[in-house]
């Protein structure tokens, strides 16, 4: 007889959603090893989830019909922060084109031409930093990667306008609770956190807005290289620009998108390299020779090791025949990005820090999956692993760091990312004088 779903623990589904949101990596570890690599979880307010860890179940949904994997449904708690039209939330013809439109932003030219804006911020930000007292990386790394977000994505270099958008950002892409996720019924929308949330939403979305206007009525519009002055150039397939109110939210799933994930994965970076003397010399003479081969690994190591998202959902549309069970429309599949990047039937001692691991190969989609994968592959992949490399370049050219003995940092859950408990302690040795470093 063909089952509907894999086995799963028993516990009530208020339970599991708790265990989920308190300790993801746990819980989904522990699932892993009583019921295999596909196991069920339920959690109210979302669904029936089946999480997979085979390479050939994940190929199976990355590969999968669009028509019937639907991403954007899988997302559907996002969209409280994210709003509805956001490129994460759209799936079939709507998704189509709103993706082809925001392609060229983040194409491999268009991406380069930002570099020497992240490093200007880079520099200006490690000049701060102080020397010979341990500090949180993480503030520091959020504080750059929100910088590079508004001046090459958004196009504000105003120094009033970024201290307007500075201000409004991370309050709005904070999630305190997981109940913020879950639409409430109308009436409850003018209390409490939803209130709260709706207030916040509002700030940020009239100054987006306002961006949006001076950028439409910019004189300099056709010479401008920031996304958004891309994505208001752009037009679909009949020729209709984006509206204001779509472009408000690609612009916020952007900031999300793109601002405290890489700034997550900056942080586990140096939180790694400090704890691994021989690979942060190697890591330091490798940004002072400009190898970037080597800064490339590190950052795909970083990822793998930790991995700034857990997991990726596709919601079935129509059953599918997957390893043996029946699953039925209205599920949730998981390929758990975790569970597969740290098996070690794909990666030899997987909780040991090797980039040598990705020096002069292809990683294989199906078992490094840190962006996703098939058609809906983060749209910004390009962008944030130029912005890592350019950033842990720019940090190790000006300032050597001292390694540490202390334990690895926990991973502690922050809403959908997986950061440093304690914030990526590290410590500044000396700050390097221009004079002695290698260009």
């Amino acid at each position: 007889m063909v089952r509907a779903l894999p086995p799963g623990p028993p516990l009530p589904a208020l339970l599991q959603a708790g265990l989920i949101w308190l300790d993801p990596i746990r819980f989904v570890h522990a699932c892993h090893r009583r019921y295999g690599d596909r196991f069920t979880i339920r959690i109210p307010g979302i669904g029936t989830l089946v999480f997979l860890t085979d390479p050939n179940d994940i190929r199976s949904v990355a590969r999968g019909d669009p028509a019937i994997f639907h991403a954007g449904e899988a997302a559907i708690p996002l969209g409280e922060v994210l709003g509805a039209q956001s490129l994460i939330m759209l799936d079939d013809e709507k998704h189509r084109r709103s993706r082809g439109m925001m392609l060229p932003a983040f194409h491999g030219d268009s991406v380069r031409r930002q570099v020497a804006e992240m490093v200007d911020i880079t520099v200006d930000e490690v000049a701060r930093w102080p020397v010979g007292e341990q500090f949180a990386l993480y503030p520091r790394m959020q504080a750059i990667t929100l910088e590079v977000i508004l001046r090459t994505v958004i196009g504000v270099h105003d120094e009033g306008r970024l201290a307007a958008l500075r201000a409004a950002f991370p309050p709005m892409l904070e999630i305190g609770s997981p109940l913020e996720l879950i639409p409430p019924p109308q009436v409850l929308r003018r209390f409490g956190m939803w209130r709260r949330r709706a207030q916040r939403n509002a700030a940020a979305q009239a100054l987006l807005t306002d961006e949006i206007t001076r950028c439409r009525q910019d004189p300099q519009l056709a010479h401008r290289t920031d996304a958004l002055a891309m994505l208001v150039r752009s037009v679909d397939g009949t020729g209709a620009p984006m509206a204001d109110d779509e472009l408000v939210d690609q612009l916020v799933t952007l900031l999300l998108a793109g601002h405290d994930t890489t700034a997550t994965a900056l942080s586990w970076a140096f939180e790694r390299l400090t704890r691994h003397p021989a690979l942060l010399d190697r890591t330091a003479q490798a940004a002072a020779d400009s190898d970037d081969a080597w800064l490339d690994a590190v950052c795909k190591e970083t990822l793998r090791v930790r991995p700034v998202v857990f997991e990726f959902g596709r919601k079935l549309t129509a059953p599918v025949q997957l390893a043996g069970y029946r699953i039925p429309a209205g599920t949730i599949l998981a390929p758990s990005i975790n569970l597969v990047q740290h098996s070690s039937r794909h990666y030899p001692d997987p909780e040991e820090f090797r980039p040598q691991r990705f020096l002069d190969q292809r990683a294989d989609p199906a078992v490094w999956l840190p962006f996703g994968g098939g058609v809906r592959r983060c749209l910004g992949a390009t962008f944030a692993q130029t912005e890592m490399r350019t950033v842990l370049r720019e940090v190790l050219r000006r300032v050597e760091l001292s390694p540490t003995t202390a334990p690895d940092e926990p991973v502690k859950p922050r809403h959908v990312t997986m950061v440093p408990r304690q914030g990526a302690m590290v410590t500044v040795r000396r700050h390097i004088p221009a004079a002695d470093r290698v260009t």
